[in-house]
């Protein structure tokens, strides 16, 4: 799909802020509502002994007060995309999705 300085130009588009942030140091102040990213993994697709796409696999966390941020539901919209699982920490919702962009 696209390089990663793309993936941050587009989560900042759905989020409608600049609070995304790709693999952030431990002392580093967010603003909120934020999106926090990682690389996961990179997979390669074969076919017919070929190797024909590669993807890198990126971990979205969407960190907000509010359980239900409607930018989880514009990221799931994004192809090969899936919801991951939820989880409440430090008062914030965390909702994370894997995505391979």
């Amino acid at each position: 799909m696209g390089t990663r300085l793309e993936l941050q130009t587009k989560l900042e588009e759905l989020l409608g802020t600049r609070n995304v942030y790709y693999q952030p140091a431990e002392n580093l102040q967010m603003s909120y509502p934020a999106i926090r990213y990682q690389k996961a993994d990179d997979v390669t697709f074969h076919g017919d002994n070929i190797k024909y796409m590669n993807r890198n696999c990126y971990d979205i966390t969407v960190i907000d007060e509010l359980p239900d941020n409607e930018v989880i539901n514009k990221i799931l919209e994004l192809p090969y995309s899936a919801f991951d699982r939820h989880y409440k920490a430090n008062n914030f919702n965390h909702d994370v999705i894997r995505l391979y962009f």
